[in-house]
């Protein structure tokens, strides 16, 4: 698998290069600023791009929006973001084209190697990854007012499209819960059902639930200060 990595700091930039390589990836470029990782994903066209959110000149979103430009010229180009902070529009923009092959990962949460590349082939395979704290801290942002279709879901629904937002496999989600995995496709079925989402790629629904799950909790619009 083939890799472009974009981080500013030297010292973490070189960690995920080594670590990446100890695993058996190959690291098509590293580069540590937004016109580099633009250019690096337009000429080198990888399997995944691990990008930080906050990169130069601006140190703002210009990550993101380097690795979007990218995505709209390379549909489908797997993206797994890297952050300090958890802001609900880096989640929105990343969801938004429905496609998945996408990840959100807190710097801080990221606890051992195997993790980290259990992450890394889920998006790359074309799934969606958030991490549980980015979850946690978009659910809590809810207020009382939401509004359908996902008011109809049931306290046990809730918890199943949560752990999807995590990238689970039915199969983990199953063992998390502690119920069968024909439990788990029956409460997807009826999430996807309450949803409105008609019957295509089990997949792409999951995708698609999991943008309508994110997107229903309201951001308090405040931006985090640069690292």
């Amino acid at each position: 698998m083939r890799i472009v990595v974009a981080e500013d700091l030297f010292l973490l930039r070189e960690g995920l290069v080594r670590l990446l390589k100890a695993r058996g990836f190959e690291i098509a470029a590293a580069t540590d600023s937004a016109p580099g990782l633009l250019g690096a994903l337009l000429d080198c066209r990888p399997d995944l791009a691990i990008v930080d959110i906050r990169l130069p000149p601006t140190h703002t979103d210009d990550g993101l929006r380097a690795a979007l430009t990218a995505r709209e010229r390379i549909p489908g180009l797997p993206i797994l973001l890297l952050s300090q902070y958890v802001e609900q529009i880096y989640a929105e923009e990343l969801l938004a084209d429905q496609s998945g092959g996408v990840g959100y990962l807190l710097k801080d949460r990221v606890f051992s190697d195997d993790q980290f590349v259990d992450v890394i082939r889920t998006v790359a395979a074309g799934g969606t990854v958030m991490d549980p704290e980015v979850v946690t801290k978009l659910l809590g942002r809810r207020g009382r007012g939401d509004r359908e279709p996902l008011s109809r879901l049931t306290e046990r629904e809730r918890q199943v499209i949560e752990l999807m937002a995590e990238g689970r496999s039915n199969s983990a989600i199953a063992n998390r819960l502690f119920i069968s995995e024909k439990a788990v496709s029956k409460h997807s079925t009826s999430i996807f059902a309450k949803l409105q989402l008609a019957p295509s790629d089990d997949d792409n629904r999951r995708v698609l639930a999991v943008l309508a799950y994110l997107m229903s909790a309201p951001g308090d619009g405040r931006t985090p200060p640069s690292h």
